[in-house]
């Protein structure tokens, strides 16, 4: 009798996004290859986000890798993309649980060793070098770095091969033909790859929604010089600290009109000693700490500033609230804006230019001036990538929900037939068979409050309920029959102010005596149930007195 022939499984070419899709921010892909039962892994970027005031109380947002820690030493490296927050800035909080060597380029790598040694952790992280536009083997993968334009020196696309097919993995990207800081999107390599036959393209999708073609650094560059020699009094600028192709232009704009550049925030400080230690920033360009600020005339002094998204402990904020201990502005003095306003941070950047308002400054922000361009590629562009690649499957990643699906509409438009929607938690075959989603791995959020890492949002929840509705803690003392004490004691915060609150004092001792008389006595022995039924009774007697429910803590004690 004839054994039954086994099923040999092929390799296959996988993805499993962890954060980056359906969001922007907290960019974090795993590429695969191998049998289900046996993959190899790369993880590519390993970003943040940053709270919004939703989640009072935390700062930082990182992606849930626990799929990726569940890998072991199947995953092989992360591979970084470029230095940007939203790319590189969880590796402090979440490296530890992976332990692996991180590949990155000499910039993107001197910038991950300054933040590491805010954390003392610059000599326990692996950190091998690149060269741009080098290449690397990594287990089955073969990775080639291919320059890409973008707001920062060395943006990275990656080109990966496996023998179960290729995939281009764009990062962060535009079309510039002089960038400023760095080189131009390299078109002649990405026809090339073409050609060779691209099977996946996993493409930014940031400005999918946008026509047309972005300006370039150099045209923001002279729009801030005209800006510049027109301001006839202090001038500040604030935009992205890690935008050196923008610092470098500020910084020329103010040697042209005979002024000083003044540096203020320690970001800024740190990355344009970083670009000056790598090029991109000429060793001969003069910088001048905050100290310097007041004995520089006023026509003299130009201020760069870090908090061009309304961060309240950045210097633009102190400034504007007029808390900055070196720097104060008057009347006439103007504001750049020098950035884009990134989704959420709206109301906080309103807030600061409206203080600024207030403080009779010339305002002026990127919808008066060109003072600032797109990092990432409008449908023009989109169109040029999908032209030189000709991928046979795209997968639209970096983006919200709307912008994932306007590039999926768009790519269809341009003659791409597979496009894969994709969530943080796919787990997708992507070749070389039908790309589909086959499964769902681990995939979330997690919260730096302080020194710790949440798992869950059940304080934040708490805190949100707090800022909107108070608290009320109330003090039970019972006997070992569980009869009353003493009247009860109780405390409130963030409930409407009464001069005596004799009402709420008569409203919380009736809903305690209610429940000891009507709770049966069987039931009052078990005092977690009494306790809940305590806090339910004053939670409801506040809020038919109030309209609002706080948040009602007992302090159940027996004697």
């Amino acid at each position: 009798m004839s054994k039954k022939p086994q099923r040999i499984e092929k390799a296959q070419l996988v993805m499993a996004p962890l954060g980056g899709v359906g969001e922007i921010g907290m960019n974090c892909m795993m590429y695969g290859y191998g049998t289900p039962k046996d993959y190899s892994w790369i993880m590519v970027d390993l970003g943040l986000t940053f709270a919004s005031p939703r989640e009072p109380g935390i700062e930082i947002i990182v992606p849930d890798i626990s799929f990726a820690e569940e890998q072991g030493k199947k995953l092989k490296a992360i591979i970084l993309t470029h230095a940007h927050e939203d790319h590189y800035g969880a590796i402090p909080d979440l490296w530890e649980s992976l332990q692996v060597p991180i590949y990155a380029t000499p910039f993107t790598k001197a910038m991950l060793r300054a933040k590491l040694s805010r954390d003392g952790l610059e000599n326990r992280v692996p950190i091998k070098e690149l060269p741009v536009n080098g290449t690397v083997d990594i287990g089955p993968f073969e990775i080639e770095l291919v320059n890409m334009a973008h707001s920062i020196p060395e943006p990275m696309g990656l080109y990966i091969k496996t023998e179960a097919g290729s995939l281009f993995h764009t990062g962060d990207w535009k079309l510039d033909p002089d960038p400023i800081a760095g080189k131009p999107t390299d078109e002649s390599r990405l026809r090339a790859i073409g050609k060779e036959g691209l099977d996946v393209l996993v493409c930014d999708s940031t400005n999918a929604t946008r026509d047309g073609i972005s300006i370039s650094e150099v045209d923001v560059a002279k729009t801030l010089k005209e800006v510049v020699a027109s301001a006839s009094k202090r001038i500040v600028v604030t935009t992205f600290a890690s935008n050196v192709a923008r610092i470098k232009s500020i910084a020329e704009a103010a040697y042209a009109a005979d002024r000083y550049v003044v540096l203020a925030g320690l970001a800024l400080q740190r990355v344009v000693g970083i670009a000056k230690e790598t090029g991109y920033i000429p060793q001969d360009y003069s910088f001048l700490s905050d100290d310097d600020f007041q004995h520089l005339p006023k026509k003299e002094c130009l201020v760069l500033a870090t908090g061009s998204q309304g961060e309240g402990r950045a210097a633009m904020a102190r400034i504007a609230q007029g808390s900055h201990p070196k720097i104060k502005l008057s009347k006439d003095d103007t504001i750049v804006f020098s950035s884009r306003t990134i989704p959420g941070n709206e109301k906080s950047v309103s807030y600061i230019i409206n203080l600024l308002a207030s403080q009779d400054l010339n305002i002026i922000t990127e919808s008066e001036a060109s003072v600032h361009v797109t990092g990432h590629p409008r449908r023009g562009e989109l169109e040029q990538l999908y032209n030189w690649l000709q991928p046979n499957l795209l997968v639209p990643v970096h983006g919200e929900e709307r912008h994932l699906r306007a590039q999926r509409q768009f790519a269809k438009q341009q003659g791409i037939e597979q496009v894969l929607l994709l969530k943080n938690g796919s787990l997708a075959t992507l070749a070389p068979q039908d790309p589909k989603i086959i499964g769902k791995v681990p995939a979330g959020r997690l919260y730096r409050d302080g020194d710790f890492i949440l798992e869950d949002d059940t304080s934040i929840l708490e805190r949100r309920k707090l800022s909107t509705l108070g608290c009320v803690s109330v003090s039970v003392v019972v006997d070992k029959q569980i009869q009353l004490i003493g009247a009860p004691l109780w405390g409130q915060e963030g409930l409407p102010n009464e001069e005596e609150g004799q009402e709420l004092n008569d409203i919380i001792e009736k809903a305690v005596y209610g429940v000891l008389k009507s709770m049966p006595a069987k039931h009052r022995k078990d005092l977690g149930k009494l306790k809940e039924a305590l806090r339910r009774a004053v939670r409801g007697g506040i809020g038919d007195y109030w309209g609002k429910r706080p948040l009602v803590t007992i302090h159940l004690h027996q004697v």
